[in-house]
């Protein structure tokens, strides 16, 4: 059984309406997941579309997942990539990284649905200021389980008996599970942290049912059966615990607030890496 059901908060983000998850009073991090935020499905008019100019990170690797809809991704590093439904767009800020999320311009002019997830990965303390580097994972080199009713796409770790090409820097579990009316799955306890998203549909864990859009803490070592009423979505989330605390500021996480800091004063005075052909930035908040 779940300790705890957790109820995302509602956002605006550039006109995007999302559920974020984490991070919340009740639960800072799941494993090294420390930020997840549901981006709802969205129908954006002909002439419009998500446009989040160029921002900075640090400490942590960003992955960006769709369900529909797509994405351009464009970075610091010189990365400029399309991100479709079932890819993996994943960044790893490390030390300084600046990058562009935007719809696509054929879909601005046609009109487009956007829906997916992101969610941020804190980097362990020994890699806080590596290296930037990007990478994009097709969505047909994702390993995938189907059998009875279930079906397992691994987005990125290990679990299921499965493992994503994905080049995390920590053990752990991100899946999406797809469940037919009827179906269950019994969720292994391969990690000590781990938590389950319903992203639509009706399901219980164990005796549990899972309200739509819930967060549902795993007990550590223990093996709820997920079941589904109807079809249902959900995703899984898992690690170890992170070594140590972790400070989050604007788009900045790192276990020092010193980090923190110096990030914020560099991005104030202009002192990062841009994105190549950009102009327009997200100015530090107060």
């Amino acid at each position: 059984m779940p300790t705890r059901l957790i109820a995302p908060r509602p956002d605006l983000i550039a006109g995007q309406s999302i559920l974020r998850a984490l991070p919340v009073a009740q639960c800072r991090s799941i494993g090294p997941f420390v930020f997840f935020d549901h981006m709802l499905p969205t129908t954006y008019p002909p002439g419009s579309g998500l446009d989040i100019q160029q921002h900075p990170h640090i400490g942590l690797s960003t992955l960006t997942y769709l369900f529909d809809g797509e994405l351009l991704h464009k970075d610091s590093l010189g990365s400029e990539q399309i991100v479709r439904p079932g890819d993996v767009s994943w960044m790893t800020a490390g030390a300084g990284v600046a990058h562009v999320e935007r719809t696509p311009a054929a879909l601005q002019a046609s009109g487009s649905r956007l829906h997916g997830l992101q969610v941020w990965l804190a980097l362990p303390r020994s890699l806080e200021t590596c290296a930037p580097t990007y990478s994009h994972h097709a969505a047909n080199s994702l390993p995938l389980s189907e059998q009875l009713g279930v079906r397992i796409h691994l987005i990125a770790g290990q679990g299921f008996c499965l493992e994503s090409p994905v080049p995390v820097h920590s053990p752990c579990l991100y899946a999406d599970l797809r469940l037919e009316a009827g179906a269950t799955l019994p969720l292994p306890a391969e990690h000590q942290e781990r938590a389950l998203y319903l992203i639509d549909g009706e399901a219980r864990l164990d005796d549990l049912a899972l309200p739509p859009h819930s967060l549902a803490i795993l007990e550590p070592g223990e093996s709820p059966l997920l079941s589904a009423c109807g079809s249902c979505h959900a995703v899984i989330i898992g690690g170890a615990p992170l070594d140590g605390p972790r400070r989050m500021n604007w788009n900045f996480v790192a276990s020092d607030s010193a980090l923190i800091e110096r990030a914020r004063q560099r991005w104030a005075e202009g002192d990062w890496p841009r994105v190549p052909g950009e102009t327009q930035r997200i100015e530090l908040p107060d």
